[in-house]
C-alpha cells in the first residue's frame, strides 16, 4: 500500500518519514481544502525529511474555475514548487460545466518539463460524468487521480473508487481519499486500491491566552495505526 499524507507542516513530513508513507500532499489553509504552501514551507520539508513532497497548486479557496490571471499565479507556484526540491504537484482544474479543462495542458506541460510527478485532485469529485473526466486524464498523461468516489467520504464513494481502479487503473494511479483512518482502511485496500489519502491532524490546547486561530498538530498516532494494519 502506497501511503500518501496529507499536511501543511514539516512536522508531518518527519512522521511521514518515521512510518515509512510514500509522500506527502503539502498544503497551507488545509481549513478550506488546502492551498499552495509558501516556499519556504516546501524547501524545509525537503530539507528535513526523505519523504517525495509533492505540493498543492491551489491560489485561492472556492472554485475550481480559474482565470487567465489565476492560471499565470499557478504556474509561476509551479515552478517554484520545484525549485524549492518538489518531487510533484497537485492541481485541478475544471471548467464552467464543471467538466476537466483544457487549461491543465498549460500546468501539465511545465511540471513534465521539470520532471515532476503530476496528480489531479478532488476537484474530481465535481464533475458531471466521471467516466469521461478519467477518460480525459489519462489522455492528458496525469500520473494520478485523487478522489472520493464522488462521495464526501471514500468509504461512501468506494463502489466509484473501485470502478476507477478496476477499469483505469493500468493507466492512471487511483488514489483513495477523504475520512480515512484506521476503521476502514483495511476494507478500502481490499476492494483492490493501492494508494490512500488522509490527513492526521488534531486540536491542542494553546500554551497561550492569546491566539487568532485553533492549535493544530499532527496526529502521529492516526498514522502509527494506519501505517502498522499494511505493514504487519
Amino acid at each position: 500500500m502506497n501511503i500518501e499524507i496529507c499536511t501543511d507542516c514539516v512536522e508531518g513530513a518527519v512522521i511521514a518519514e518515521k512510518y515509512n508513507a510514500k509522500r506527502i500532499e503539502l498544503c497551507s489553509a488545509l481549513s478550506v481544502g488546502g492551498l499552495t504552501p509558501s516556499f519556504g514551507l516546501i524547501k524545509q520539508c525537503v530539507k528535513n525529511s526523505l519523504v517525495e513532497v509533492h505540493v498543492i497548486i491551489r491560489p485561492k479557496e472556492g472554485d475550481f474555475n480559474y482565470s487567465t490571471i489565476d492560471i499565470e499565479v499557478m504556474k509561476t507556484d509551479l515552478k517554484m514548487a520545484k525549485e524549492a526540491g518538489a518531487s510533484g504537484v497537485v492541481f485541478g482544474i475544471l471548467n464552467k460545466s464543471n467538466e476537466v479543462s483544457e487549461l491543465n495542458l498549460e500546468l501539465l506541460k511545465i511540471a513534465k518539463n521539470l520532471g515532476l510527478e503530476v496528480t489531479f485532485h478532488r476537484a474530481f469529485d465535481f464533475v458531471k460524468d466521471y467516466k469521461k473526466a478519467v477518460e480525459k486524464l489519462i489522455e492528458m498523461k496525469f500520473d494520478r487521480l485523487l478522489t472520493s468516489g464522488l462521495q464526501l467520504t471514500a468509504l461512501e464513494g468506494l463502489d466509484v473508487i473501485s470502478y476507477l481502479q478496476d477499469n483505469y487503473g493500468d493507466k492512471i494511479q487511483i488514489m483513495a481519499g477523504s475520512g480515512i483512518n484506521q476503521s476502514n482502511a483495511l476494507k478500502i485496500s481490499l476492494s483492490g486500491i493501492n494508494n490512500i489519502h488522509f490527513t492526521a491532524r488534531k486540536l491542542v490546547k494553546s500554551v497561550s491566552e492569546f491566539s487568532m486561530g485553533e492549535n493544530i498538530e499532527i496526529d502521529e498516532e492516526k498514522i502509527k495505526g494506519i501505517s502498522n494494519i499494511f505493514s504487519a
